[in-house]
């Protein structure tokens, strides 16, 4: 089992930044491979990065290409989404989800069975 809870979101302008972070719980981090998705009010769910495991390679959606980037420490069993630049698009409540099962990315949320809770993250414009 996997808790996953998130942390960071808040009211920024646009422009400004913001670092989620995403505490995890469970024996199995080091090993999951991890992703970051969002929901906008009136929208599906989409994905917006994913980082592995084993050399911490990312990937990331256009939209965020250039302004999100994801890390992650495995001793504190912690993954961050630290976003730059933000656009009032970016509006959104945020999700980490852990994979415990196979190597490489992920970039699909049935592939994530341990979600958490969310963090809502809203830019002014």
């Amino acid at each position: 089992q996997v808790q996953l809870v998130e942390s960071g979101g808040g009211l920024v302008q646009a422009g400004g930044s913001l670092r989620l972070s995403c505490a995890a719980s469970g024996r199995t981090f080091s090993t999951s491979t991890m992703g970051w998705f969002r929901q906008a009010p009136g929208k599906e769910r989409e994905f917006v990065g994913t980082i592995s495991w084993r050399r911490a390679s990312t990937y990331y959606a256009d939209s965020v290409k250039g302004r999100f980037t994801i890390s992650r420490d495995n001793v504190k069993k912690t993954v961050y989404l630290q976003m730059n630049t933000l656009k009032p698009e970016d509006t959104a409540v945020y999700y980490c989800a852990a994979r415990v099962v196979g190597p490489g990315l992920g970039y699909m949320e049935e592939e994530y069975a341990y979600w958490g809770q969310g963090t809502q993250v809203t830019v002014s414009s």
